[in-house]
């Protein structure tokens, strides 16, 4: 047998099957390497209050600027664009002008071979209500380039499943039609080499796409290991933010009462079930609390955009060592 320094003298290298692809979306990477992953809320506009009167118009910033802020922060590992959780018709138009400006300043590397510096994960509507919806709606959203879909408020695996069937081609067994609008140019590629791609990892290992899951109700707390054990789920949240008003009452006399505990317990169980179920379990975290859930076994976070979402990002890198 030629030792190592045999072949390298004779100028054998290994055949390109065994050199592993390069991927495009480095969440993926992280993920599967166990590593800490730290993402951001796309910045916005501020809006008004119920009551109050709208921002100078000379305040408000263009998509193209929004896009320009995102990708001068460099710490981050993906971007997090909530907008179209509710109202969709109507906060899709304004996102895909985001999406352009996205691509158009950068947040894809322009050597071979490509890599997202800034890979886009967004939030799609509920799924219960309308499954055929949602799938249209998932379809337009992956065809504008984003390489993770954020399934909210999932009450059981049924549900799950049929949100992760909108995201893999008819070819693939999904659901999610052969139209792919903007996605090949905004990864740089073919629409062939895009239709292979863009499949669902951890389900299809060369896949680059990620799904990130919500728990957020009781239902959906009642079901979390269902949820946990389905194949194709990505990333497991608790939907903190969501569940603290679930667990929060009104008494007789109007005032209002957060059961603290049950909260995070909800929140533990569903810790428990990634675990478990060896899924990584992510968490809407700030610089107060980010240290304090990676300890506890947390591991993807979403956090907010602004000076302090800065400081949870650093905190959080300095302690998974990632400087």
């Amino acid at each position: 047998m030629r030792s190592t320094t045999a072949v390298l003298a004779l100028g054998l290298v290994p055949p390109p099957a065994a050199v592993a692809q390069p991927r495009l979306n480095p969440v993926i990477d992280l993920v599967a390497a166990g590593k800490p992953v730290f993402g951001l809320y796309a910045p916005a506009n501020r809006r008004a209050r119920p009551g109050q009167p709208a921002p100078p118009a000379d305040s408000m910033k263009s998509m193209s600027q929004l896009a320009a802020e995102a990708l001068a922060y460099k710490p981050l590992d993906y971007v997090f664009e909530g907008t179209m959780e509710y109202n969709f018709d109507q906060t899709y138009p304004p996102f895909t002008e985001f999406a352009k400006a996205m691509h158009e300043g950068g947040a894809l590397t322009k050597g071979k071979p490509a890599r997202f510096t800034h890979p886009l994960f967004v939030k799609t509507p509920e799924i219960a209500p309308d499954p055929a919806v949602a799938a249209t709606r998932i379809g337009k959203q992956l065809n504008e380039g984003v390489t993770g879909i954020v399934f909210v408020d999932v009450l059981n695996a049924a549900e799950l499943k049929q949100g992760i069937a909108a995201l893999r081609f008819r070819s693939k067994g999904g659901t999610r039609a052969d139209d792919v609008g903007n996605a090949p140019a905004r990864w740089g590629m073919s629409e062939k080499e895009y239709k292979e791609r863009a499949d669902l990892w951890p389900l299809n290992p060369k896949g680059e796409l990620l799904t990130f899951t919500i728990v957020e109700s009781k239902e959906g707390l009642k079901n979390v290991r269902e949820i946990a054990a389905t194949p194709g789920v990505g990333v497991l949240f608790p939907g903190a933010g969501t569940l603290r008003g679930v667990f929060t009452t009104t008494d007789a006399g109007g005032q209002r009462k957060f059961d603290e505990a049950a909260w995070e317990a909800a929140i533990q169980s569903v810790l428990a079930a990634c675990k478990e179920f060896k899924v990584p379990c992510g968490y809407p975290a700030g610089a107060a609390d980010i240290e304090k859930r990676m300890k506890e076994g947390f591991s993807v976070f979403v956090i907010g955009w602004g000076e302090q979402g800065f400081k949870a990002v650093e905190l959080g890198r300095a302690a998974a060592g990632r400087q």
